[in-house]
């Protein structure tokens, strides 16, 4: 399992889509992707979605999100 923690990208006020990506590619077959948000990243799952990932979208509180993506058998 791999782990993107975007909520310092973000509140330094960048862009983590590039960190994600690089993240996705080095996983293994049954490796997941857990990917933590001060929102939920719904663009993000579309995008994922449509990329082969099935995700949970867990709401950890104060309005921070946790994502975990994996890929579709």
């Amino acid at each position: 399992m791999a782990t993107v923690d975007a909520r310092p990208v973000l509140a330094a006020g960048d862009e983590p889509f590039g960190m994600i990506m690089t993240a996705l590619d080095g996983l293994g077959d049954k490796e997941d992707l857990v990917v933590l948000a001060p929102f939920e990243p719904v663009p993000l799952e579309g995008l994922l979605s449509e990329q082969g990932f099935s995700y949970e979208a867990v709401e950890l509180g104060g309005g921070d999100w946790q994502v975990t993506f994996r890929r579709q058998s």
